[in-house]
């Protein structure tokens, strides 16, 4: 009776796409960080075979199988706030911090080192994204800290320790610390004027003065964080404060937990609501500069936001190539049927696009000349609108060439779908992004004169900067309407310019497919001139 069991041959799956270098098997990344000195390189090597081997990418399945939990007390009825993780999230998070991705650009005496630190973030956020925001915070706290060093200088110091101490206690107790920020409030979300939490002066006013905190903040992530940025009026001025977890007296700072956000995605970090009842913190800055004192801060998470939505862009991508590489259905591989060939090869345009969007404004980063800052100003704000926006739908498609097997939770493409629009909603929406970069227009003209300068060295480009220049002349209430309009093109034409900068070979493909003769409809629609067969290779990871 054993021919009862050939019933049950398991044939025609992918298996698992893993012990492979998320560098190696990346040809755009090779390609974007080959001007690295040697021992970026070298690192960049260790860290993506690490990456990509199998028992790192286990944490990431292991740290969203297991959600944060929450205590308000503990067992002698002390007042505790603590929010414990699984064990892979905190091994993500030593990892992290000892590859100093929360810290490399303000430690390194090497050049070139935000676009390193964005490498490296890149082949993190594929393993998992969810740890990545307590990184970020981090990361991009530096240059408000820097306001307030008389009070910071100690904080600066923990920040940028590459030990990562989960230990619930003082600040000046750890080996290493993590800081979050607390802006927004239910009543005023992304506006963060409508904010009411309110401070008072311990004792003197002023800058680096004490100060107590009442109000409420709706959205408080990764709330074990060492520390917090907030926002609080003194009487009518919107100010920054530091707001330690713990007093500096060892006692617990009255910054409580109400309950952790129950989200469809990034499961492994704990977003809270809390209350401020009587918080200390410090003042950053001068009164009534509380969002210009935050600003850069904002700008430098909404960065990450760019780069870790490219790194689900790229994981989805490589998922479904591999797949459909290994997979066969009506007589053929699925990659050499040619409509699976026009979705790929357009997953992996979107993907590589992305990339070097987010590479090309860490190249500003790195040298921030007049002209680079202002780019900056334009293509932070363009680059976190388009490419968290195009993730949700790219990491679908991606999904679908996998077929039901794409749909399980067993697998990683349900995690980069639930994980794919919180980046376009996490640190301002996509309206919010439009707005914005309407305020940076009017305030400083000198980023589209940086951006046409930057694109006049591309003809391909021309038809459409004298289109959006002349768009750019109406009047301020039809610039905002047709705000989304302006933006995408503004993306598009970014992307390519980046694609450009770069020397990608993709860089045409994308220019015929998205600016001249741009198909209406989903993935899958590139021009016949476009060698899909091409972009695959390029884009196909390898064992």
């Amino acid at each position: 009776m054993n021919y009862l069991a050939d019933t049950h041959a398991v044939e025609n799956q992918s298996g698992a796409l893993e012990n492979i270098s998320l560098l190696e098997s990346d040809k755009a990344l090779l390609q974007f960080t080959q001007h690295l000195s040697t021992p970026q390189k070298t690192g960049l090597t260790a860290f993506g075979e690490l990456a990509g081997s199998a028992r790192y990418l286990q944490l990431g399945f292991d740290a969203n199988a297991h959600k944060p939990q929450f205590k308000t007390h503990n067992r002698f009825g002390e007042r505790v706030d603590e929010v414990s993780f699984h064990p892979a999230y905190h091994q993500l998070m030593q990892s992290a911090m000892q590859h100093q991705l929360h810290c490399s650009p303000w430690q390194a005496t090497d050049t070139n080192a935000h676009q390193h630190r964005a490498a490296m973030y890149y082949q993190q956020t594929q393993v998992e994204a969810g740890h990545g925001c307590p990184i970020t915070m981090t990361f991009a706290a530096r240059p408000t800290l820097l306001k307030q060093p008389n009070i910071t200088a100690d904080w600066i110091k923990g920040t940028s320790s590459t030990q990562y101490d989960a230990s619930n206690r003082p600040w000046y107790q750890k080996t290493g610390l993590t800081l979050g920020m607390a802006m927004t409030e239910k009543q005023g979300g992304s506006d963060v004027r409508a904010n009411t939490t309110r401070a008072y002066p311990v004792g003197q006013p002023g800058s680096g003065e004490m100060y107590e905190l009442v109000g409420h903040k709706y959205f408080v992530s990764a709330p074990m964080s060492d520390g917090f940025l907030v926002l609080a009026y003194v009487e009518d001025r919107l100010s920054c404060f530091l707001v330690p977890r713990w007093r500096p007296d060892g006692s617990k700072n009255p910054l409580q937990i109400q309950q952790l956000k129950n989200k469809m995605g990034n499961v492994s970090n704990a977003s809270s609501e809390a209350e401020l009842r009587g918080a200390l913190g410090w003042l950053i800055g001068d009164e009534g500069r509380g969002v210009a004192n935050i600003l850069e801060m904002v700008a430098l998470t909404r960065f990450d936001c760019m780069i870790g939505s490219a790194a689900g862009q790229r994981a989805a991508t490589a998922q479904a190539i591999h797949h459909c590489s290994r997979r066969a259905a009506f007589g053929a591989k699925l990659i050499d049927q040619p409509l699976m060939q026009k979705v790929l090869a357009d997953l992996a345009l979107e993907s590589e696009a992305s990339l070097a969007l987010a590479v090309r404004m860490a190249q500003c980063l790195d040298n921030p000349t007049p002209v680079n800052q202002a780019l900056l100003r334009v293509g932070t704000a363009v680059g976190k609108y388009w490419i968290c926006k195009r993730t949700p739908g790219h990491a679908y498609e991606a999904m679908e060439c996998i077929g039901g097997m794409g749909v399980m939770e067993d697998g990683p493409m349900a995690r980069l779908y639930r994980e794919a629009p919180i980046n376009a909603i996490w640190e301002g929406s996509g309206n919010v992004q439009c707005l914005d970069l309407m305020r940076i227009l009017k305030k400083h003209p000198d980023c589209l004169e940086a951006l046409w300068a930057d694109w006049s060295r591309f003809p391909a480009l021309t038809a459409l900067q004298n289109q959006l220049h002349k768009q750019f002349q109406s009047s301020e209430r039809e610039l905002l309407t047709h705000g989304r309009l302006l933006m995408q093109k503004l993306a598009l034409g970014s992307s390519a310019a980046a694609l450009m900068h770069m020397q990608s070979p993709l860089a045409d493909a994308f220019i015929q497919s998205r600016l001249v003769a741009p198909e209406l409809g989903l993935y899958g629609s590139l021009p016949a001139s476009v060698d899909c067969g091409a972009i695959i290779r390029r884009a196909a990871p390898h064992h």
